[in-house]
């Protein structure tokens, strides 16, 4: 692909070309300094509606993972051992992580204009990042193996999103076209390194770069590096840049012509690089005895780390729901809008919850509430928990029953932010 054939170098083309309905402020990009007093109060509702809906999604693989039976004895994506309805139901929720690393790096874009200075908008990503990291070693722990301990600490996709903020808080002061050729190499080489281990760098510092599930012992603490930094990193500064799209210089029909063409080609570009099974994913499809189960291999893309491919086929078709939420406007939307606007709360009552519930079920079955007392996140690997679990359908249930659980108490927060917007504290949830 030649560089004046980029998808991305399309879209600052536009910028600088289109002038259209005033959405979001403008950001001067000839000085460090943003323009004051123009932002708007209302947010981009499509952003909040895909969020909301790649949080419910999310919600569907914790309570797999918690209630499957099949969870503890094999992979859903192991083609050996799974079916079409569970090899689906977990490769939906790929969509969730990229989508959610991709749209906070896009809000941080959207949040930037509400503040004077690139300065002040580094301050407020290295905050907000370092508040996630500690989240992820405390509540995000606690939740997932309730209890408190640091025998083994894990690296997970919170971690990955403050880390990835606190990157971003540099990135963000290259000139654009930099911050876009050094998202777009990240996120289409970082494939070139799988297997090397570079000698100038420290063992630790590059499982930690780009290493899934490597182990780091430091003192009497095991950390395992659930999401390695470099893939997401790039992601967010691509997501960030992304955000341009929002700014007062275009009108919504041009908008969405060139999210719409940008999520197209990522499609296309990802089906016809899998297809030559050459670059991008270190797992290469192979045809299968059905022709449901080749589908199922082409579709198996590595997460961890996410590969080339895996971003692509999980960002491609989700710019593409973009466009068509911007003309959503049905009470489902409404409802996914309020839990896309309170991502954080969400996701760590999720998490309780649904481990709270796995502890009634086991009770219920015979065993005790310490069996779900975890040393490892991986329930699945619990030696006590040996016959534990449910059928697919009753996970689907479960499923439906947590998000209607959630949905008042995201409701309720998301009305006590917008009515106590003098609170600071509140932004950090």
């Amino acid at each position: 692909m030649r560089a004046t054939d980029n998808p991305y170098m399309t879209m600052q083309k536009h910028v600088l070309e289109y002038q259209g309905e005033v959405k979001m402020p403008i950001v001067d990009t000839r000085s460090d300094r943003y323009e004051a007093g123009s932002i708007s109060k209302s947010r981009i509702s499509s952003i909040d509606l895909l969020r909301g809906l790649i949080m419910i999604i999310m919600a569907l693989d914790h309570v797999r993972y918690y209630f499957h039976y099949d969870a503890f004895h094999y992979d859903p994506a192991d083609l050996s051992q799974t079916s079409v309805a569970l090899f689906f139901t977990r490769w939906i929720t790929h969509f969730c992580a990229p989508v959610f690393v991709f749209l906070a790096g896009t809000s941080a874009f959207l949040s930037g204009q509400k503040v004077k200075s690139r300065k002040a908008l580094s301050i407020w990503l290295i905050k907000r990042g370092l508040w996630l990291i500690v989240l992820e070693f405390t509540l995000v722990k606690l939740a997932w193996m309730f209890k408190l301990d640091y025998e083994i600490t894990l690296l997970l996709v919170i971690w990955i999103l403050g880390i990835s903020m606190i990157a971003l808080a540099a990135f963000i002061h290259l000139p654009k076209y930099l911050m876009l050729i050094s998202g777009l190499v990240i996120v289409c080489g970082h494939n070139l390194l799988d297997g090397v281990i570079p000698p100038f760098l420290p063992e630790p510092l590059w499982k930690i770069m780009h290493i899934s599930f490597s182990s780091i012992v430091i003192g009497d603490t095991t950390v395992i590096v659930g999401y390695p930094v470099l893939p997401w990193i790039g992601l967010m500064v691509l997501g960030y840049y992304f955000g341009m799209l929002y700014k007062q210089d275009f009108g919504d029909d041009v908008r969405r012509n060139i999210i719409m063409k940008l999520g197209i080609t990522i499609t296309i570009f990802f089906v016809l690089l899998r297809l030559t099974n050459t670059y991008g994913e270190p797992v290469p499809w192979s045809e299968q005895e059905s022709t449901w189960f080749t589908i199922l291999s082409f579709l198996n893309t590595t997460k961890y780390p996410p590969s080339l491919l895996y971003l692509c086929m999980t960002i491609g078709p989700s710019l593409i729901l973009l466009t068509l939420f911007e003309k959503a406007d049905g009470w489902w939307a409404k409802k996914l809008v309020v839990v896309g606007r309170v991502p954080l709360f969400y996701y760590l009552l999720h998490l309780y919850l649904i481990h709270f519930l796995a502890v009634i079920a086991a009770v219920v079955m015979g065993y005790t509430w310490s069996d779900m007392v975890v040393d490892t996140m991986w329930i699945n690997t619990e030696p006590q928990l040996h016959d534990y679990g449910f059928s697919l359908p009753f996970v689907y249930f479960v499923w439906v029953m947590v998000v209607i659980m959630l949905y008042p108490l995201c409701r309720w927060y998301h009305d006590y932010k917008n009515q106590n917007r003098d609170k600071w504290w509140l932004s950090y949830l």
